[in-house]
């Protein structure tokens, strides 16, 4: 061969040795100290690289073939984030893991969600709070028999959500959905925050009337009233999304008869909201589980237990 190979010589150096030579196997393996069959092995490949290990056709061990259709389907169609496709297909599939729910859509070239909206602007999350921090803010909405107020409340912690519908949007309507929401929800409410309507606040030429009656409820039930600045409605952006995502759900979507029809929607809209939709944001919790949770480590900050209020939070999803 007129090569000169070292003791520990056995890769791609010895092996094309073996294909090109044309010695018996015995002295091929008598002079490369390598067993027959590795000798025969090599002399038939036209390659001198490992082959590679494992399946040809890479699946998983813990899904079957049915299952990785499935988890297919819904992402191609669904499009949501990974880990709100795995909470929302885990109950279906209970042996489904995340490290197994990636490798899946990795496998099909799927794992990332396509960018249809471009670039986005950098949000900004809020300044942490414990819950009982709720945004207040109305809404018009229309059905065949006329126009709705919609009050709509959501906690800025665990994005519990509250709703009513009224004929009118008033100081008087605001008053009672404040009582409502109070008694609604099992936690403490330390503080609201609203925009300056006159529904929540007096007017500036009405600095010298009477105490509102809205600030009345909140400064009886020992809750901080903040107000948002003149012209910045994205310091309610909460509530201004939660009102958009209600729209979404219900009037932009569908025709209502009555006012009866929009009102039994929007009321199963919420259960569905708050007691079965996991959020990111609550990691991979639903808004009463987070509740319970945070009733778990600080019970100080409630004023029932929330597992005894379940039902009471059921029929105050107020409409």
């Amino acid at each position: 061969m007129g090569q000169i190979r070292h003791g520990s010589a056995r890769t791609a150096a010895v092996r094309r040795a073996i294909q090109q030579s044309q010695e018996s196997i015995a002295k091929l393996s008598e002079r490369d100290h390598l067993h027959p069959k590795t000798v025969a092995k090599w002399k038939r490949r036209t390659q001198v690289h490992d082959a590679p290990m494992g399946p040809k056709q890479p699946r998983s061990n813990i899904l079957t073939l049915e299952e990785e259709a499935l988890i297919v389907a819904f992402r191609k169609h669904a499009l949501f984030p990974l880990n709100h496709c795995l909470h929302t297909l885990q109950p279906t599939l209970p042996h489904l893991t995340r490290s197994a729910w990636h490798r899946c859509l990795q496998r099909h070239g799927i794992s990332r969600v396509p960018d249809t909206e471009g670039e986005k602007p950098a949000k900004q999350q809020f300044t942490p709070y414990p819950i009982g921090y709720f945004h207040i803010d109305i809404a018009e909405v229309r059905t065949e028999e006329g126009k709705l107020s919609q009050f709509v409340a959501i906690d800025r912690a665990c994005k519990f959500a509250c709703a009513e519908l009224h004929p009118e949007a008033s100081k008087i309507v605001a008053a009672p959905f404040l009582r409502h929401l109070i008694a609604a929800v099992p936690d403490k409410i330390h503080t609201i925050l609203t925009d300056n309507g006159m529904q929540f606040t007096n007017r500036k030429r009405d600095q010298d009337a009477f105490l509102h009656i809205f600030d009345r409820v909140c400064q009886k039930s020992g809750i901080d009233h903040r107000l948002t600045k003149t012209n910045h409605p994205w310091s309610n952006g909460q509530v201004e999304r939660m009102n958009r995502t209600l729209k979404d759900a219900t009037v932009k979507k569908y025709h209502y008869e009555t006012h009866d029809h929009l009102k039994a929607h929007l009321h199963a809209f919420l259960l569905a909201y708050n007691f079965a939709k996991r959020r990111k944001t609550l990691k991979g919790l639903t808004p009463y589980e987070y509740i319970c949770q945070c009733w778990q480590n600080h019970p100080e900050h409630f004023t029932i237990t929330p597992h005894h209020h379940t039902l009471r939070l059921n029929i105050y999803v107020m409409l």
